[in-house]
């Protein structure tokens, strides 16, 4: 089911995404207003090398106000296949591409207020093949075993959404 828009009006037309107004009509008959974050969508992937490490990134994440560790993800340009997407932010984010990307959902990231739709890749066979890093990104690479991953989580140093969502899609493959 969805709800016919009578009306949508853009608040906000950003880099990364839109903020529109709409204005819908409620099964019942009411009308209401609903703020939507438009986003194009993204990736987001689990890198293990031929030693079983887990690949992350530290990085600031000013919305959250602190550093975060977690896999590594991002944005679809329009159009762009997540596949294609996965190899190119993994060659930029940890400087690596992967020989294999395997599929394991996907999944909405705040379907509250957002249209972003995630989806989540194991990225293994791991070569060297750096691409520039993204201007506004300072990442720094840190490799864990799996168990050293659990851990973090358990100890509240994992605290990303994506990335306790992209380790349940792994467990649940395996």
């Amino acid at each position: 089911m969805s709800l016919p828009i009578l009306k949508s009006e853009p608040l906000f037309q950003g880099k990364i995404f839109n903020v529109v107004r709409d204005e819908v009509q409620a099964p019942d008959g009411r009308i209401m207003q609903l703020d939507v974050v438009q986003h194009h969508g993204a990736v987001a992937f689990i890198p293990v090398d031929h030693e079983g490490r887990i690949w992350l990134v530290r990085q600031y994440r000013h919305p959250a106000g602190r550093t975060l560790l977690e896999i590594p993800a991002g944005t679809l340009e329009p159009g762009e296949e997540p596949e294609t997407c996965a190899i190119r932010e993994c060659r930029e984010e940890i400087g690596m591409a992967p020989g294999s990307l395997t599929y394991l959902g996907g999944a909405f990231l705040a379907p509250g207020y957002s249209s972003e739709y995630l989806h989540f890749f194991l990225a293994s066979d791991l070569t060297p093949a750096p691409l520039d890093p993204d201007a506004d990104e300072d990442l720094q690479v840190v490799q864990m075993t799996s168990e050293e991953m659990r851990t973090a989580i358990r100890e509240g140093k994992i605290i990303d959404g994506k990335t306790l969502a992209a380790l349940t899609l792994m467990d649940l493959s395996a």
